[in-house]
């Protein structure tokens, strides 16, 4: 597949403190790439790189043939980049139609084309209706949905997403999604951070696993084969707490992730490793509710990964 964003070596430092380093990936014409990592992994950082917001320290990056570092290049990238950051930034005493309006114009956007593709998507969004309106007086997921449409009302090569269903409730999480695969369908090529690691896996054709530098990039399925366990324990516990926990790490048992109530645990392999758990769980106090064989998720490798249990 052709490449339309190729980044290598890619560097970015504030002070001492590397934001990034040795970056080195490529996303495809078409494709939706996804790039998670915790807070503070370097993912706005890469987004605004690539954007030409902010200039590397060392490195390269290229988006459609053109450097992100040669002045004579960034503004024909700007150009061919819609960008969703996470705070939207809308002028919320205008109308959605004026904000695209404002904005389409911005990229010199000829005026009988930008009127089309204003209308062409508020539909898409389904805020036609609604155009008029101040966007001060929208839902948070009205506005990602303004923010959306002004990122592709001069039809961008490449969009940008950064947290696009961030403080959305499921709906509007959903109807975000959606948007994402049809724009896929038309051709797009998307990249987006995320913190949800389902969401990546419903969308993505590949993700990068980002912590300063990348840690992993591939598809969701692969990435779970490469670098998952062939069987976890999920154990469900009346109250976890960390005397719990430490018990288990204690008498050799892997606990991979813990949401208050279900323990994962990756699998020694032995055959009485069940009873080993109820055992452990039981002298150190808790009470074990159910215990299930599953198989690996995205979120576990991501865990894994990202705390550099296995590369």
């Amino acid at each position: 597949m052709e490449p339309l964003v190729e980044i290598k070596n890619l560097g970015k430092k504030f002070g001492e403190k590397y934001a990034i380093k040795d970056l080195t990936f490529s996303i495809n014409k078409g494709e939706i790439f996804g790039l998670i990592g915790p807070n503070g992994a370097g993912k706005t950082t890469t987004i605004r790189i690539l954007c030409c917001l902010i200039s590397p320290t060392e490195g390269s990056a290229r988006i459609g043939n053109m450097d992100i570092s040669d002045q004579n290049d960034t503004q024909k990238i700007r150009k061919i980049i819609g960008y969703v950051p996470d705070n939207v930034g809308l002028y919320e005493q205008l109308s959605a139609y004026e904000n695209l309006l404002f904005y389409g114009k911005l990229y010199d956007y000829p005026e009988r084309e930008l009127e089309a593709n204003i209308e062409k998507y508020l539909r898409i969004v389904d805020l036609w209706d609604e155009r008029n309106k101040p966007v001060g007086t929208y839902s948070k997921g009205m506005k990602q949905k303004v923010a959306l449409a002004r990122a592709l009302v001069h039809e961008p090569s490449l969009l940008i997403l950064d947290e696009p269903t961030a403080n959305l409730d499921p709906e509007s999480s959903k109807n975000i999604r959606d948007l994402i695969l049809d724009l896929k369908k038309e051709g797009r090529t998307i990249l987006f951070n995320t913190h949800n690691l389902d969401e990546s896996q419903r969308i993505c054709d590949r993700v990068g696993i980002l912590k300063t530098t990348i840690r992993a990039i591939d598809t969701p399925n692969n990435l779970k084969e490469k670098y998952g366990s062939e069987k976890l324990i999920v154990v469900r516990i009346d109250g976890v707490v960390e005397s719990i926990i430490d018990s288990l790490k204690n008498s050799g048992f892997s606990v991979l992730t813990n949401n208050g109530n279900d323990l994962t645990i990756e699998s020694t392999g032995n055959s009485d490793e069940n009873q080993a758990i109820i055992d452990v769980v039981n002298r150190a106090g808790g009470k074990i509710k159910s215990i299930n064989e599953v198989t690996s998720s995205l979120e576990d490798v991501y865990i894994r990964l990202v705390e550099g249990e296995k590369k």
